[in-house]
């Protein structure tokens, strides 16, 4: 039988395929798992209330019961637009986020504050627009791919983003440069959006530019290296990256980003070497900005000897980074118990450095479980794009999956002092809004891009 014979037996057999009603297994799995959510943060937050006050407060769990009803109207959305969808990825945000909002509570307890006031409060605000705009992005972005045709608007956009603190009005007297307030009321982080915008950025590029990248070159130790003119993408983001660190002083940020590109590069071109000459560029730059920015400096210097009494005292010295070890410490195996340790007690306890507040209470179990969730998270990201069919789509998915665990590895490394801290936040888990909704964001479009992997057909005909 020829090719020409066999051409519209294929075209019945795709059609017959797509018109079947696939079963909602993904679906029915992930909502077992979000019940398991659900039980495990009510659960943290009545152990919270009855260790630190010995008493349950109905109230902030009937808050919490709204939350659970967003999340189940996410559920329902997916079964809707996207029954194909990883069912891992929502119940794991959801507990991550849950656990972070019943440490916020119980520092916020601790210290007395309650109302608007309280970070736990905002949290929940937060929280309930960061899920409610994943569940629209689940319902209206029915085909990922158009974000494809915008690759380099959301290249200026994320850029835009990123200059926005330096607007005359708009940007904040923080440590770095790095909020944008609006009315003196409303306070945001563009990075965290922008992060997004560039990644979708990314990936739109080296699609289109990956054969050129990929080109054959000097070959020696064993690996094949890009040819100089090649190189003009790594150093443009490598020097966008310095100029991160250098202008908003946001080390955070500037690491995030590059880490980001020589990854999806890396995915795009399959060669080694370029990851070889990210991390080269990676340290030197590092090296660079610690020996002529003098907070650069101060973060290696409060990194390396940390416990030097004269670096404690000093203002902007190690107190924060001692005082979350020893939480950790006062910790573990097993951990205090919520609402039975102290870990207000450390300065920026329910933002960065809320890995030493669950740590403290929970011990080194309940970090390593926490990790753990951190780890299958990123690990479904990745076998996502790994399926996917597209190259976009693989890589916007792998980009994503991979900022969320660079980021994860930063900030445990950060608190831990395996390497010098630096200004992000811990997804999901701390507080802060705008890293809330860039979050559910990623797991919007992560659950959009496995639908899609799932839905589509695969048909071989021998």
């Amino acid at each position: 039988m020829t090719a020409i014979d066999t051409a519209p037996a294929d075209t019945t057999v795709v059609k017959a395929l797509r018109g079947l009603r696939m079963p909602q297994t993904q679906r029915n799995r992930e909502l077992w798992l979000l019940i398991f959510a659900f039980a495990i943060n009510a659960a943290t937050v009545a152990l919270v209330q009855l260790g630190a006050t010995g008493q349950i407060d109905w109230t902030f769990l009937y808050y919490c019961g709204a939350l659970t009803a967003l999340v189940l109207g996410l559920h329902v959305a997916l079964r809707l637009r996207a029954p194909q969808a990883d069912p891992f990825v929502a119940p794991i945000a959801t507990v991550l986020s849950g656990l972070g909002l019943a440490m916020i509570y119980r520092i916020d307890i601790e210290k007395e504050i309650s109302g608007w006031e309280a970070l736990s409060t905002r949290q929940l605000a937060w929280l309930a627009i960061a899920i409610a705009g994943a569940a629209v992005i689940a319902v209206a972005l029915r085909n990922y791919r158009v974000l494809f045709r915008y690759t380099y608007v959301f290249g200026f956009a994320g850029i835009v983003l990123l200059l926005l603190p330096f607007v005359p009005g708009l940007g904040t007297d923080a440590n770095a440069d790095v909020w944008v307030s609006i009315g003196g009321i409303f306070s945001f982080q563009p990075g965290e959006l922008a992060k997004i915008a560039l990644a979708i950025f990314f990936a739109g590029y080296l699609v289109r530019t990956r054969e050129a990248l990929s080109s054959v070159g000097t070959r020696f130790l064993g690996i094949t290296w890009p040819r100089p003119r090649e190189l003009g993408p790594l150093l443009l983001v490598w020097l966008a990256s310095m100029a991160i660190i250098v202008l908003q002083r946001d080390l955070g940020t500037g690491l995030l980003l590059f880490g980001m590109f020589i990854a999806m590069i890396y995915v795009a071109t399959g060669k080694t070497s370029w990851a070889l000459l990210g991390l080269v560029l990676a340290v030197g730059g590092a090296v660079i900005a610690a020996q002529v920015l003098t907070y650069v400096g101060w973060r290696f210097q409060n990194w390396l000897d940390a416990f030097n009494p004269d670096i404690i005292d000093r203002q902007g010295g190690s107190y924060q980074l001692v005082s979350g070890i020893f939480g950790l410490s006062e910790g573990g195996f097993l951990g205090t118990g919520l609402g039975q340790g102290r870990p207000g007690l450390t300065p920026l306890s329910q933002s960065d450095y809320i890995i030493p507040s669950l740590g403290e209470e929970l011990g080194l179990i309940g970090l390593f479980a926490i990790l753990c969730l951190y780890m299958v998270f990123a690990s479904r990201g990745i076998r996502i794009g790994i399926a996917g069919q597209d190259d976009f789509g693989k890589l916007l998915a792998t980009g994503l999956s991979f900022t969320i665990a660079l980021q994860v590895f930063i900030m445990v490394g950060g608190v831990t002092r395996i390497i010098p801290l630096t200004g992000l936040t811990t997804p999901f888990l701390a507080a802060g809004g705008s890293s809330l909704v860039a979050n559910w964001i990623i797991v919007a479009l992560l659950l959009r891009i496995s639908d899609a992997v799932r839905s589509r057909p695969r048909v071989v005909i021998g």
